[in-house]
């Protein structure tokens, strides 16, 4: 399809990046139902491994079978569908292209209990060019003691995949020993993730909706001076993008925990008020049985289209 005036606004703020990685940038942002619009809507599937199979897959069971997810992907109209090594590859093979892939280079469980947490590289790049994959998907954990450690390997990832001509989707969790919960989705918090990421060189941001409280002392004041507005989701999910380059990065968020579906749609309507690029939502879409997972897919997408 001929790229729209919107698509090649997006591209054009990539500007050091070789073509490879510049056509699969575009193929994500030309493909499904929001195909063109510079907006997102993709499918993660890593909560089997982050979480565990019970908690994941038993509310809709159908879910324990990885041919599952990217149907439901594919079925929805998703920009792409992004899932750990495993599942990758009990699917990549059946698809051949049907829908961009994005592997997520690294995972963790939530057996362990630490404070400071890293998640281990559980794929390479090599993976990704194997299977075909679209993009290369990571997390940090800004905040996290080991939060060094994470940028550097990711320092290394993404130059590795530049030079296969893939992007990176940079999954954003601010926690660690020294912040609250609450801290973790802080507005200010949030932010300082979002402007990590882009300076590390992500391609695509992922974090999660901010809530109205500032974690520091040192922002609050910032935030106080300057009257920045943090009222409503809008409020934040635009200070947000501002943060990434003055918007001039792909910013998603994510579904988050379960909730009602009425609540997510307000939620979703202000990510696309206050300019976000679009949602990355796994267990919000496929913990509900598939005729009312498309429903809801479609209906979020539906509400970035505008």
């Amino acid at each position: 399809m001929a790229y729209t005036e919107r698509v090649q606004q997006i591209l054009s703020w990539y500007p050091s990046d070789n073509p490879g990685t510049l056509t699969q940038l575009a193929r994500m942002l030309n493909h499904g139902t929001l195909a063109g619009t510079g907006k997102m809507v993709i499918l993660p599937v890593d909560q089997g491994f982050e979480h565990g199979p019970a908690r994941s897959f038993q509310q809709n069971p159908a879910g324990y079978d990885p041919d599952y997810h990217a149907a439901l992907a594919i079925e929805s109209g998703c920009n792409a569908y992004a899932a750990p090594l495993g599942f990758l590859e009990a699917v990549a093979g059946k698809l051949k292209g049907e829908i961009p892939l994005i592997l997520k280079l690294n995972n963790s469980d939530s057996l362990a209990k630490i404070a400071e947490p890293c998640s281990a590289l559980t794929g390479t790049v090599k993976d990704a060019v194997r299977l075909g994959c679209s993009a290369i998907g990571y997390t940090i954990y800004p905040g996290s003691g080991q939060r060094n450690q994470m940028y550097q390997d990711l320092r290394d990832l993404i130059a590795e995949a530049k030079s296969c001509g893939m992007p990176t989707v940079l999954w954003a969790y601010p926690r660690g020993g020294g912040m609250s919960k609450d801290g973790e989705t802080a507005i200010d918090v949030v932010a300082y993730a979002a402007q990590i990421s882009a300076q590390l060189g992500a391609h695509v941001i992922k974090v999660k909706p901010p809530k109205d409280f500032i974690e520091q002392a040192e922002a609050k004041k910032v935030f106080e001076k300057f009257q920045i507005p943090t009222k409503t989701m809008a409020d934040r999910v635009k200070h947000v993008v501002q943060s990434s380059f003055n918007g001039k990065r792909i910013v998603i968020f994510s579904g988050g925990e379960a909730k009602d579906t009425p609540a997510l749609l307000e939620e979703i309507r202000g990510i696309a008020a206050g300019g976000g690029f679009g949602s990355i939502m796994g267990r919000n879409a496929f913990q509900r049985p598939k005729a009312e997972a498309l429903t809801l897919l479609k209906d979020v997408m539906a509400i970035f289209r505008g």
